[in-house]
């Protein structure tokens, strides 16, 4: 007998807007719109695509001394991070890496520090919450790490700009990868300048209670739809993004990914603050010597998709 399967807090809009339902990471996803996959996809790419995606984890990492010196060294032990220079309201990418430098996961992580506090909030990929959890729990144990209770939309494409500065003007003055707090409806929401479709865009966490009521605030601009996770991935597939579980896990390395920007050059060698995170040895050394496999992208000249599994042979 398999669990059932969670669902978003935005499940019933997507019923109301007909969205054809599948299982993903153990949530009830909307896999697309009556519109189809092909619509939505192009209506990201032309105007804006509002993506439920609060089956990804949202963590608020804290020092449990108060100390931002303790939350940036935990840190920077358990992930290729540096701190230094690091401002606050910023977004970055980074890798959660084993002691083969495999990547266990990707992270998209935001600093925020005020006078003498600091956090770290942190969006991790909805299959591996709490694997990425419990590492991250056993590798930073003078830090708080929780769930953040709220539920997170994507906003994507040339559109999404004005749509959001519809309701807050302050989206506007936001630029790639970077936070702010900003007020959609009274409601206090968290979003950062980014996207994983390959399009500009927002990522938006929003509280539960208030979601429904700004995300239809934002379908009533006819230039936003809803789009689903079928079209969420052809964008990000479309925009060369690789996906964890499909394109790298645990048995690829950064460098073999083509994710060695994700190293930054003072964890590297010669670096100030060269290695010292897991899987630091094997990745330093690929970067010096090169890999025997490197992920690659194909472009396919025929118009039938080509399924995940399927054989490539040359003729």
């Amino acid at each position: 007998m398999t669990d059932p399967l969670h669902r978003l807090p935005l499940h019933a809009l997507h019923a109301e807007h007909q969205a054809r339902f599948g299982a993903f990471a153990s949530y009830e996803m909307p896999i697309q719109y009556p519109s189809g996959l092909r619509a939505e996809h192009l209506h990201t790419r032309e105007q804006a695509g509002l993506f439920d995606v609060s089956h990804m984890g949202q963590l608020r990492i804290t020092p449990a001394d108060g100390r931002p010196a303790t939350l940036y060294a935990q840190l920077e032990a358990a992930l290729p991070v540096d701190f230094e220079g690091w401002a606050s309201g910023h977004q970055r990418y980074s890798l959660l890496l084993n002691e083969r430098g495999g990547i266990e996961d990707d992270l998209m992580l935001v600093h925020l520090a005020d006078g003498a506090q600091a956090e770290v909030r942190m969006v991790v990929n909805a299959g591996n919450r709490e694997h990425d959890l419990a590492l991250l729990r056993e590798r930073c144990p003078k830090l708080r790490i929780e769930w953040t209770d709220a539920a997170l939309v994507a906003l994507q494409g040339p559109a999404a700009e004005a749509a959001l500065a519809a309701l807050d003007p302050a989206a506007a003055a936001l630029r790639f990868m970077e936070a702010a707090t900003l007020r959609l409806l009274g409601a206090e929401c968290f979003a950062t300048r980014s996207g994983y479709t390959g399009e500009d865009g927002y990522e938006i966490s929003l509280p539960a209670a208030q979601a429904e009521a700004i995300v239809r605030r934002l379908l009533a601009n006819p230039a936003v739809k809803l789009a689903g996770l079928g079209a969420r991935d052809t964008l990000r597939l479309e925009a060369g993004l690789p996906l964890h579980g499909s394109d790298i896990d645990a048995a690829t390395t950064p460098v073999e990914s083509g994710l060695a920007f994700a190293i930054p050059k003072s964890r590297r060698a010669g670096g100030a603050k060269a290695g010292g995170f897991p899987g630091a040895d094997t990745i330093l050394r690929e970067l010096a010597e090169g890999t025997a496999r490197r992920l690659v992208g194909l472009v396919s000249r025929e118009q039938v998709p080509i399924r995940a599994h399927a054989l490539i042979a040359d003729p």
